[in-house]
């Protein structure tokens, strides 16, 4: 299934499927942040410019998942009208929305950018890149962006996408894939390296769009060398967390500006290199929140079936890490939240109960909230519970969780999904869910 080693080489090989464009004088616009290493291969092809197109989701107030428009940089502003008026959404709540998504949007080209100019596309062709296109929704909103902006012809290039999206894409002039491949599942599947991409390595390459791209993913002292050089700081390693004298693998990423972190606790035969959840981590980041992607036992450990459904002792241990990165990172303490998938989802139940008010926001993914029950009535973060349509007997333990719960909590039921979420756009809906959902109710002090 792998096509692309990573993000340069996916870049390289679409750049060629976009020679014809050259003769426009195109400009390249970038969305961020896995989108940026592909464009810049482009750019330096095209010998074009290199900027990136932010946008931000309007969510509806009380679905903050469910987009009623989006806006972007220049006053750029798509609204829904029919959806709007069907949810009886007023225009005093519309402004709210836009007022607080700009704030978040200017920081974060300010970020990428580090005090350029954004390119004027007034008459330009443009070339919108990212990493890949799954359910076409963010690709849709940045196409009506860039003709708010001025843009004169628009050109969607991925590397890889879901061939009906891809077939069914009327918002660009023209689409440019390298590869539609029938059975598409997420795009992150198709890249042997699909690390998530720092602000810092985003911000340096936007810097100069005609350089050589690196070969890989930086190295944590460059990345933090380069961050200093954008005015923040950011960390993206590998680190250690001890826990019941234990020493747990862990990989530790807080993007600039971060005000939260988010830690992972992983089902059981998964691990810190789960792909679904590393996925769910890199939507994370762009909206500025940190992660720790954490094992909750060890290798050996991990062959003890007694040890994988011990909700208690896997419960001590996100604890144990929720002290470390309050220890670690001071910074972030304003919103601390879980993550937990399958029987990870129990642990971090178990911990939430434990830590009260430590940890604003809860969310599930296929997960298995029965194995915490006794516990649940003492959750008061509030808990978002994912699970797929084509998943029944999981459904049932959730819908029969949340029943037992006293604190605000949600069950989202993604259309057409089974267990692992390997449905073509089911990942990326859970990851939008999980982002607005700590995105909307992470503590803050």
């Amino acid at each position: 299934m792998t096509r692309f080693t990573d993000r340069s080489d996916a870049g390289r090989q679409l750049a060629r499927r976009l020679e014809h464009v050259r003769h426009a004088d195109p400009v390249v616009l970038a969305l961020p942040r896995g989108g940026v290493p592909v464009a810049h291969e482009v750019a330096a092809w095209l010998d074009a410019p290199l900027d990136v197109l932010a946008v931000r989701k309007l969510g509806v107030p009380v679905h903050p998942e469910l987009a009623m428009g989006a806006i972007g940089e220049g006053g750029a502003r798509v609204l829904d009208p029919a959806l709007i008026r069907r949810l009886g959404v007023t225009e005093q709540q519309v402004e709210a929305a836009e007022r607080r998504e700009r704030e978040v949007l200017a920081a974060r080209a300010e970020r990428l950018r580090a005090g350029r100019p954004p390119v004027d596309l007034t008459g330009r062709t443009v070339v919108i890149v990212d990493d890949g296109m799954a359910t076409g929704a963010t690709a849709r909103v940045a196409c009506h962006v860039a003709r708010a902006r001025g843009a004169a012809r628009v050109v969607l290039a991925v590397p890889v996408a879901a061939a009906k999206v891809a077939k069914g894409f009327v918002e660009a002039d023209e689409v440019v894939v390298v590869d539609t491949p029938p059975h598409f599942r997420a795009v992150g599947l198709h890249y042997a390296d699909y690390r998530p991409t720092t602000d810092a390595e985003a911000a340096r390459l936007l810097a100069d769009p005609h350089r050589q791209a690196p070969p890989g993913p930086a190295d944590p002292a460059t990345a933090d060398h380069s961050a200093e050089s954008a005015g923040a700081s950011e960390i993206d390693s590998d680190v250690e967390v001890v826990a019941d004298g234990v020493a747990l693998g862990a990989h530790l990423t807080v993007p600039a500006d971060a005000d939260g972190v988010v830690l992972f606790a992983h089902g059981s035969g998964s691990s810190r290199h789960s792909p679904r959840n590393r996925f769910v981590a890199a939507t994370l980041h762009d909206a500025g929140l940190g992660t720790l992607l954490l094992d909750l036992l060890t290798t050996e450990e991990d062959a003890d079936r007694a040890k994988v459904f011990d909700i208690p002792l896997l419960g001590r241990r996100l604890l144990a890490a929720t002290d470390w990165v309050l220890s670690e990172r001071p910074d972030t303490a304003a919103r601390l939240g879980y993550f937990g998938a399958s029987t990870g989802a129990g642990a971090a139940l178990y911990a939430a109960a434990i830590a009260g008010d430590t940890v604003g926001a809860v969310v599930s993914r296929g997960g298995r909230p029965d194995l915490a029950m006794e516990w649940l009535d003492r959750v008061t973060a509030p808990t978002l519970f994912i699970v797929g349509s084509r998943d029944p007997a999981v459904l049932a333990l959730n819908e029969q969780a949340q029943a037992r719960m006293q604190c605000p909590t949600r069950l989202a039921v993604v259309p057409g999904a089974t267990h692992l979420f390997t449905e073509p756009g089911a990942l990326e809906h859970v990851a939008a869910l999980a982002c607005d959902w700590f995105g909307s109710h992470g503590r803050t002090t």
